[in-house]
This record gives structure tokens, C-alpha cells and sequence, in this order.
């Protein structure tokens, strides 16, 4: 029985995978079992769910095989030509007993199958969910660093813009100051060369020296 605790495969067929999975159908064909039993037995030998398995039969691995299975088929219907003559000796009481068992048990499978499936379907969808919720999230934090990139950028250029401005004017003050010093100079040389005068008791001016 597939042992639902027993972690699921998601990774792709190996060869191998497929060769386990011819022969156990195959044996199960020639023994006359059923192949969803074939399946639950591959599952738990290679990790993957009967149903993972079925689907590969189906859709791959059965058409390498066609020969093998008409040869599985046919050895399947001489045992069962067999059985039936040791079967003959029953009495039909113990036929329909034994043929009533059998069924409940494949019914049992069936309904073992068909809520596996049902439970992987669940977990499948929910995982969807989550991972559709987790890009959801990054879309909105990759929105949220566009933004702020953006006001950033904003910045920058606003900055560089203040910085010119305070460049130009810096330049401007140190030419102001320069020509003030150029006329402070000249005003101190003006005050040399100027000429001065006194005036005398007769009320003549006289240069002073």
C-alpha cells in the first residue's frame, strides 16, 4: 500500500524509473493482477504516487512494450486456463465467495486511489495559490524600489541643480571681493600721491612736505 508520509518525486523519468516500472506492470500482467496495483507497488519503490506512474505507463512507457505485454497477456490467459481447471473442483458457493472478495478488494483500491488523487489535486492547488500570492508580493516590493528609485533619481538631480547654483554664486562673491581689494589698493596709493597744504599767519597756503 502507498505510504502517504513517503515524499512525492517531482523530479523528470530516468531510465531506470521507466525499466522498474515496465517489469512490474508486466509481471502483474502475466500473474494476472491489475495494473493499479502495479502502480502502488512502482510508487513505493522509485517515490512517486500511483497515479504519477499510471500516467507514464499510458503515455509512454506502454507503446516500448507492446510485444512483451501480447506475451504477458498470453501467459496470463494459460495460467488462467490452469487455474480454472484446479478451480474446477471448488463448489460454486466458493467461486462466488472468492470472486466477491476480489472485487471488494479492487473496489477498496479504487477508492484508495481516487482519494490520493484527490488529496495530491488539493495540495497541488495550494501550492499554486501560495506561489501566486509570493509573486503577487514581489511584484509589489519590485513597484515599491521602482518609486524610490525614481524620488532618488529626483534628488540627485535637485542636488546637483543646488550645487551649481551655490558654485556660481561662490564664484561671483570671490570676483566682488577681488575687485574690493584692487580698489582698496588703489584708494591707499591715491592718498599717498595727493599733495597737502598749511596755511601761514599771512594767510598764504604753503605744501607741506
Amino acid at each position: 500500500m502507498w505510504n502517504q508520509m513517503t515524499a512525492v518525486r517531482q523530479d523528470a523519468w530516468t531510465p531506470d524509473d521507466d525499466l522498474i516500472l515496465a517489469e512490474v506492470t508486466l509481471r502483474h500482467i502475466r500473474e494476472g493482477g491489475t495494473q493499479l496495483k502495479a502502480f502502488e507497488e512502482v510508487g513505493e519503490r522509485i517515490g512517486r504516487t500511483p497515479a504519477a506512474c499510471g500516467f507514464r505507463w499510458n503515455s509512454c512507457v506502454r507503446k516500448r512494450y507492446e510485444e512483451a505485454i501480447r506475451l504477458a497477456k498470453a501467459e496470463r490467459q494459460k495460467r488462467g486456463k490452469k487455474a480454472g481447471r484446479e478451480a474446477g473442483r471448488e463448489t460454486a458457493g466458493g467461486r462466488k465467495a472468492a470472486a466477491a472478495r476480489d472485487a471488494e478488494l479492487s473496489i477498496d483500491r479504487v477508492i484508495r486511489f481516487l482519494r490520493q488523487w484527490k488529496n495530491e489535486q488539493a495540495e497541488t492547488k495550494r501550492r499554486l495559490k501560495q506561489l501566486e500570492k509570493e509573486l503577487k508580493s514581489k511584484q509589489e516590493e519590485l513597484e515599491a524600489l521602482r518609486r524610490e528609485n525614481e524620488t532618488l533619481k529626483s534628488q540627485i538631480e535637485s542636488a546637483k541643480s543646488d550645487y551649481q547654483i551655490m558654485n556660481e554664486d561662490y564664484k561671483a562673491l570671490l570676483q566682488i571681493m577681488d575687485r574690493a581689494r584692487k580698489l582698496a589698493f588703489l584708494a591707499d596709493d591715491g592718498e599717498e600721491a595727493r599733495p597737502r597744504f598749511k596755511m601761514d599767519a599771512s594767510g598764504n597756503l604753503e605744501r607741506i612736505e
